[in-house]
Formats: C-alpha cells, structure tokens, sequence
C-alpha cells in the first residue's frame, strides 16, 4: 500500500466512514493516480480537472460522479491538506426520472424465471420487503422475528437500523426454504463459501433470469424495491408508512413512487364529480 493511500485509508477510518464507503474513495483515488502516471500527492489542480474532464465524457451518473468527487475533495482536504487543489469542485445534481416498475403479473413471471432456488426465494423476500440488495444479502437468522411478524434490518445504508414487514406468506417461504438449504449460520442466505451471499452474483442470477423471462428492459435488484414501493402505494398505503419501512430519510424520495403509476392517477377523483350543478328555478 502506498504512503498516501494508507494515510488517507486511516484518515477514512477516523473519520467513521463504512468500509464499503472507504473501498470506494480509495480505488477511485487509484483510479485517478493510474489515469495521471503518477502520485495524486504530486498533482496539481489542473491534473486534477483534467481528471475530471476525462470523467465527465465516461457519462457516468450524478451519483458516480460525486462518488469521484468526495473521494478527491476527502484526499485533498483532509490527508493532504491541500484543499484548493480540489476548491472548484461542484456537486452534480441528479436528472429527475421516475423508477422504473414492472406489474404484479411481471413480478411473478421474473421469479419463477429464476432458475436456483436460493435465488428465487432472496428475491422474493426482496419484493415481499423492499429491502435494498445488500441489506437482504446480510441479513442473519436472527433478524427473522416470526412472533411479531417482523424483520430487523441491522445494515441499512448508513448503518440505519429499521423494523420491515414479514408477512405469513413470506414467513411460510422462507422456512420452507430453511427447510430444505440449511443454510451456515448465521446467514440467511449463503454463498457457498459460507459467507453471505454475494450480492454481485446474486445480481447476475436475476439478470439471467429476466432474459430467460423474455424482458426486453434492464432489470435489476433495485425495481423490484421500486415495485415494492409502487404497489404498495398503490393500493393505499400511506406514504409516510411507506417512507419508514423503505428506510428513506427525507419523504420526498418516497414521493416519487406516488408518481410512477397511471392507474393511480386514474383512480384520483376530481373535485368537479363533487359540484352540484342542478339548476333551480
């Protein structure tokens, strides 16, 4: 490991960022020392915008771009206190679009697609809870509360902790599929090494299994938390409930989902059917 990027690995570490934050400003800040020839610690701010020119014609997305940024703004700040290096830096903003949602009957064709077991039943819970793909990846025997019908999720996205539904629908799937896998503990779900199952692998067999289910769109882990979402809503669950058990902190995000489906527009009444209208003489 490089001078720099144990420092800054350290510094990541004080700071009380999550590992998975850590592994990403590191390779990023990599990725930009592989990009210049030589250590970021010896750049200059016109190496660094000429960096982030070079990712700006990639097309990534608002939130790979500012992934980039914060790993460039925390190197330069924090361990090389050099913050002017890095002075010009703006935040991209993400362009407004509506989730992408299939329907029930979708849903269902893209399960019984999936051709392991393991998988079928891990994506259902997906659906069943709106869970996020790496919170249901580590989700724990334990976090199963049959009693009270309930999931504790304990590794939300920044180490939220929240409680989801577990429906006697969903609780009949799971300890059937207990039933059968076994899987090591303390795992609900195991890769075969008897670690928690891999989330990229886990993305692969769905990917696999909405071709084989003849969709012609990108499907990944993260519609189906937008269909979770979607239907819920759309059969009148309130939005703040909605905004608690997906785990969002700001309401607005949630809102989007109100917004997705044309069936719930057409079911909004006007308040002209409410007008009496009859003359009187």
């Amino acid at each position: 490991m490089n001078g720099w990027t144990q420092r800054m690995t350290q510094d990541l570490e004080l700071a009380g960022c999550a590992e998975r934050t850590r592994s990403i400003y590191v390779h990023s800040v990599m990725d930009f020392a592989t990009y210049g020839g030589r250590s970021p610690a010896d750049a200059d701010q016109e190496e660094v915008r000429a960096w982030v020119r070079h990712l700006s014609a990639r097309n990534l997305s608002a939130q790979r771009l500012r992934q980039h940024f914060a790993a460039l703004k925390f190197l330069y700040a924090k361990t090389l206190g050099r913050p002017e290096v890095v002075s010009f830096l703006s935040w991209p903003r993400d362009v407004p679009r509506a989730p992408f949602v299939l329907s029930a009957a979708e849903v269902s064709r893209l399960l019984r697609a999936l051709r392991e077991p393991k998988y079928r039943v891990f994506f259902t819970l997906i659906y069943a809870t709106g869970l996020r793909l790496r919170e249901a990846s580590q989700l724990e025997t334990r976090d199963i509360d049959s009693a009270r019908g309930l999931i504790h999720v304990r590794n939300g996205k920044g180490r939220q902790r929240r409680l989801v539904t577990l429906s006697s629908r969903l609780l009949v799937t799971l300890r059937t599929y207990w039933k059968f896998v076994r899987p090591p503990a303390p795992w609900l779900f195991a890769s075969a090494r008897g670690n928690h199952v891999n989330p990229e692998v886990a993305r692969c067999a769905l990917r696999r299994a909405a071709t084989d289910a003849g969709f012609d769109v990108r499907v990944t882990p993260h519609v189906l938390r937008h269909c979770y979402a979607t239907h819920l809503l759309e059969a009148g669950t309130d939005l703040r409930l909605v905004q608690v058990v997906l785990g969002h902190r700001s309401i607005r995000t949630t809102a989007r989902y109100a917004h997705v489906s044309p069936e719930m527009i057409s079911k909004t009444p006007s308040p002209f059917d409410w007008l009496d209208l009859r003359r009187t003489e």
